[in-house]
């Protein structure tokens, strides 16, 4: 064991913090308000523009995700849009040239949904258009009353209620602080997007890429529109089975099976089970008829059926589900389709049930809803003898269109398919290839994409019979008989893009030729939304329409976006890019988790559990929120916490606090301070400390790990301020000479410099606020820090801060257990501990001493000891 003993130290100075010339410091420094002083800075600046001037190699594109503009943004979109900007204002100090646009996804379902319900209207397309037509100035309350308006009158209440929903959006968003530029801005039914996205399609049509066809279709009755696979969803739901009898046509017997839907009992074309199933393997070949109907139906064999599913022989009916429609076309049977796109039963009775027993049974279902026809067949099958026993009930899952409400139905149509794969093996490889190519943030996210693209069972189906969105580009001539001529699709010049087919004569003909025998017709659907998302990167990069633009943006760096939409929007992309280019869009996609609620259940609209966040933004501060966002990795959920934001704001409050006080050792206006004049081992300690930091901080932005940056920087800037502004404030001051001062105020501003940097894209707000105190310029546009900014690092000396930092920590200690102030001197202190912590803190003994106002310090070695433990005297009142 060996003991030292310091000199008494100099009596504590009484200096008070004085600014130097040009540092102009707010006597009370506040979160509040920044965002309304900043963010008109920064856009009257153009803090945030793109350069067009620089070259593709010192670009950083972001193919920003366009948030579906349908009434309000939630706390979910702040999440991930903020994890999104701390990579752009890394990017754009670390002397990228940033393209981050913002785009508006205003077309489809949910704007349709939001403006009826808003101006109570629906759309028919029928009715011709009203120039004078005015809404009503409320919304009736029964939708039975909404008022019938034209495709044209609804398309324009839709273009005025989103360019009023995206002014609210982009207002949240720059009061977020996101660094986007808004001069490029776009919106997915503007006239490029929808030249974009229509010349895109002419593309694909004359490459064979696309096509159409009649076939059965995945069917939203509520909607009246056609769903492709990426938008359904299995939901649990009741229903029941039903024990059915059917009469072989040999006299055999009865054979029965199990469903959940009677009412495709007159769609009924088949019995099938599993080839290997020896109860039926007997039967095939044969025949029955289907009870309450009559009508004669072959028993086969099929490998999708189940033999332990029910009684392990299903009817085929036209149609019930997927896997019908499998069954269908590969036993090549006949379309009896009884379901219209009404969701209400054929009200004309089907060709083969005319002159059947099944006529009479038909006739008191037909027009019927489905509910009501499954109800009145099970009540003629139970009173028939056909149905054995009572419904059994069960739950199970049921597919439904993700924005629906009621079960899909499968409904003939004619539909407009892009090919993804799903029915070509080699196209499916490739697109298995891109998504190898891609860099994944988080990698384990490349999983879902692979398995989505593998169990991929059809084509992409892109159209949809709606009215907001984009027109195909496509008529058709009509034959004698005023039929359309599918085979001979009639498209515009790429140069008179965009076109409505609906409100424009094809080409070659005349406005009156439309709709008469020899003319022309429109193809009445438009584009699915994602059929235009997908061209996200073209549409804000100027494809086709601003080529110098779309060469040093495109392909892309980063596709930030949500983990839910891998299989529809990132997918796509890539197709569309595939095809279009034959490679990748971007380079890399971030994919953010959810936000749960206090329940652990997922925020979403359609759950009604979100957090509108203009509130949050308002009692937090928007770095507060942003820090919240920040905290948390990619792909990783979080659960919607106000504790955090909390700490966020208390984080920011303290990055001006502690900053005032830096500034205030007489720090002078833009003093990058001289490394060189760093002379004290508790200052050099800081700056290795620091120089730590920088290279975390900037290889975890490198890996696209956000919160690893923010924690290490955080951490630091606590240690910083409660160890290090606290030890040194007296020497600062110059209680012990101008060397040991100017090594503090050297330290400080270094220090300060690269914090705000480090800062910079977590708290853009109080970092801005503080920089503009004492530094010209925005330090969104300063360089990232780099360790020769903090010269030669000594990292032997990285220890002192910590130990002294404890030292003066269980100091304080015993003041704390004596019940007296921390401003009560001690006569005479001991400081124990392990050897190296107490050389590492006896190099700060000076500060430390001033600090904890102690007389002296005895620094004594104990071995095995894991931390420093301390013994003094409170002195004596008066001393």
């Amino acid at each position: 064991m060996s003991d030292a003993t310091t000199p008494s130290a100099p009596p504590a100075a009484q200096f008070r913090a004085t600014t130097a010339p040009g540092v102009e410091v707010p006597d009370r420094p506040t979160v509040d308000g920044l965002e309304e002083r900043w963010a008109p800075q920064w856009q009257d600046s153009g803090t945030y523009a793109f350069d067009r001037t620089a070259q593709r190699a010192d670009v950083y594109s972001i193919d920003t995700p366009p948030p579906t503009v349908s009434g309000s943004l939630h706390v979910g979109h702040v999440f991930s849009y903020t994890h999104t900007d701390v990579v752009a204002r890394f990017q754009r100090m670390r002397g990228k040239s940033v393209f981050y646009p913002m785009g508006w996804d205003d077309n489809g379902l949910p704007t349709e949904r939001r403006v009826q319900n808003y101006y109570g209207v629906r759309c028919d397309p029928s009715l011709p258009y009203d120039p004078s037509f005015v809404p009503p100035e409320k919304a009736p309350k029964n939708d039975r009353d909404f008022v019938q308006v034209s495709r044209r009158n609804f398309v324009e209440l839709c273009d005025r209620l989103t360019a009023e929903d995206e002014q609210v959006f982009e207002s949240l968003w720059r009061r977020l602080g996101l660094s986007v530029d808004w001069s490029h801005t776009y919106s997915t039914i503007s006239a490029t997007s929808r030249a974009t996205a229509q010349r895109a399609f002419l593309r694909n049509l004359a490459r064979g890429e696309a096509y159409s066809q009649q076939a059965p279709t995945l069917w939203d009755t509520t909607f009246r529109t056609a769903v492709a696979q990426a938008e359904l969803e299995d939901r649990e739901t009741e229903g029941a089975y039903h024990r059915l009898g059917f009469q072989r046509t040999d006299g055999g017997g009865t054979v029965f099976i199990e469903t959940t839907r009677p009412v495709l009992l007159p769609a009924c074309v088949a019995l099938v089970a599993h080839p290997d199933d020896e109860r039926y393997q007997p039967l095939f070949g044969t025949t029955v008829r289907t009870p309450l109907f009559g009508v004669e139906v072959p028993v086969l064999a099929h490998e999708l059926a189940d033999p332990g599913k029910g009684s392990g022989i299903a009817m085929i009916c036209t149609f019930g589900d997927t896997t019908d429609i499998t069954w269908w076309r590969e036993l090549q049977l006949d379309n009896r389709a009884v379901i219209g796109r009404d969701g209400r039963l054929l009200r004309e009775t089907p060709a083969w049930l005319v002159g059947t027993p099944g006529e009479e049974v038909y006739a008191t279902i037909a027009g019927a809803t489905v509910f009501s026809a499954q109800k009145t067949l099970v009540e003629a099958l139970q009173a028939s003898g056909d149905m054995v026993g009572e419904p059994k009930k069960i739950v199970h899952p049921v597919k439904f269109y993700e924005k629906g409400d009621r079960p899909l139905e499968v409904v003939s149509t004619r539909q407009w398919y892009l090919r993804n794969g799903g029915r070509d093996g080699e196209l499916r490889s490739a697109l298995l290839g891109r998504g190898a190519e891609l860099a994944w943030h988080p990698e384990h996210m490349k999983h879902r994409y692979d398995h989505w693209v593998s169990g991929l069972n059809g084509d992409w189906l892109i159209s949809r019979q709606r009215f907001f969105g984009v027109p195909f580009p496509v008529w058709y001539p009509l034959d004698a008989d005023g039929e359309p001529v599918y085979d001979s699709p009639v498209t515009p010049s790429e140069d008179a893009l965009p076109v409505d087919p609906a409100a424009e004569p094809a080409p070659g003909y005349t406005e009156d030729q439309r709709g008469v025998p020899g003319g022309f017709a429109a193809d009445p659907d438009v584009m699915d939304t994602w059929a235009t998302s997908s061209l996200t990167p073209l549409l804000a990069g100027g494809w086709e329409r601003d080529e110098d633009l779309f060469s040093r943006v495109y392909p892309m760096d980063l596709r930030p976006q949500g983990q839910d939409i891998i299989r529809t929007w990132l997918f796509s992309t890539v197709v569309r890019s595939h095809l279009e280019f034959g490679g990748l869009p971007w380079a890399r996609t971030a994919l953010s988790g959810w936000i749960l609620d206090p329940d652990r259940k997922k925020m979403s609209k359609s759950k009604g559990n979100v957090v509108t966040p203009l509130a949050l933004l308002e009692e937090f501060g928007s770095d507060a929120v942003r820090y919240w966002a920040a905290s948390s990795r990619l792909g990783t959920d979080a659960t919607f916490d106000t504790g955090q934001m909390k700490i966020g704001r208390r984080l920011a409050m303290k990055l001006l606090n502690a900053s005032k006080f830096v500034l205030g050792l007489g720090v002078e206006r833009g003093d990058a301070a001289d490394p060189a004049a760093v002379t004290e081992p508790i200052d050099a300690g800081v700056l290795a400390g620091l120089a730590v930091v920088v290279q975390q901080a900037t290889e975890a932005f490198e890996r696209y790990d956000h919160a690893s940056a923010l924690d290490v920087t955080e951490k630091f800037f606590w240690n910083f301020c409660d160890d290090w502004v606290e030890l040194v404030k007296d020497r600062a001051y110059g209680s012990r000479g101008e060397g040991p001062a100017a090594s503090a105020r050297a330290t400080a501003a270094i220090a300060l410099r690269t914090l705000l940097r480090l800062f910079a894209p977590f708290l853009p707000y109080a970092a801005e606020e503080v920089w503009s105190w004492w530094q010209d310029g925005s330090v969104h546009t300063t360089a990232w820090p780099v360790l020769p900014e903090l010269g030669t690092v000594d990292a032997a000396a990285g220890g002192v801060l910590p130990a002294a930092g404890q030292a003066l920590s269980v100091l304080r200690k015993v003041k704390s257990e004596a019940k007296v102030s921390q401003k009560t001197p001690l006569s005479a202190a001991t400081v124990s501990g392990p050897a190296a912590l107490v050389e590492a803190a006896r190099q700060a003994e000076g500060d430390v001493l001033a600090a904890s106002r102690a007389a002296s310090i005895t620094w004594v070695v104990v071995e095995g000891a894991e931390s420093l433990t301390a013994q003094a005297q409170i002195a004596p009142a008066g001393d």
